[in-house]
Formats: structure tokens, C-alpha cells, sequence
């Protein structure tokens, strides 16, 4: 049996079934500051705002989409690191995370 880099080991006759360990989360590495824009693109018009940069790690950074949703009062999600809140609220998240004692920049227009 060859060795191929896209196979391996699901199930075998001694043990059962062999499950996969996956890899401990681990924090996004950055530069330590905390970037908030608005974006349109693919949304048709509609702005939402983005903030990126925040290292924490996932449990902690739904945490903090939760609480931002709830300081602006709209909704939101967290995608790939990524937290949106809808709307323009830039000034109120800004403000919401320097009481937190990250470091804030409003990046883009």
C-alpha cells in the first residue's frame, strides 16, 4: 500500500473507527491594534462595520460581538475572525473598545 499525502487512516479492524485530534485554536498574531471600517462591497449598499485585529481567541471574540451588538442595539455576526455589526457604528464600537484597553484606528473612508 502506497503512502499518499491525501489518504489517510479512518478505520481499522483492532481499534474501530480513528478520530482525527484537531489542532488547539490558537490567537490570530497582529500587530496589536484593532482596526474598525465600514464596508458596502457585496452587500447591496448596505454599510456594515468590521473590526479586525482583536487577539483573543474565538470563545472570547463572540463575547465581544455580543456586547458591541448590545451597546449599538443592531445585529451582527463573527466570520473568520472577523466581527460585522450592521450599520455605520464606528464611533460607538471605537469608544466601547477603548474602555476595554485595546487600541483603536478607523481604517478606510
Amino acid at each position: 500500500m502506497s503512502k499518499d499525502k491525501n489518504s489517510r487512516l479512518v478505520y481499522s479492524t483492532e481499534t474501530g473507527r480513528i478520530k482525527e485530534e484537531k489542532p488547539a485554536a490558537q490567537i490570530p498574531a497582529g500587530d496589536g491594534i484593532v482596526r474598525i471600517r465600514r464596508e458596502t462591497a457585496g452587500r447591496n449598499g448596505k454599510g456594515v462595520t468590521t473590526i479586525t485585529g482583536i487577539p483573543v481567541d474565538e470563545n472570547e471574540l463572540k463575547n465581544i460581538a455580543k456586547a458591541l451588538k448590545q451597546t449599538c442595539g443592531v445585529g451582527g455576526s463573527v466570520k473568520d475572525g472577523v466581527i460585522e455589526i450592521q450599520g455605520d457604528q464606528r464611533e460607538k464600537i471605537k469608544a466601547d473598545l477603548e474602555k476595554r484597553g485595546f487600541t483603536v484606528k478607523l481604517a478606510g473612508g
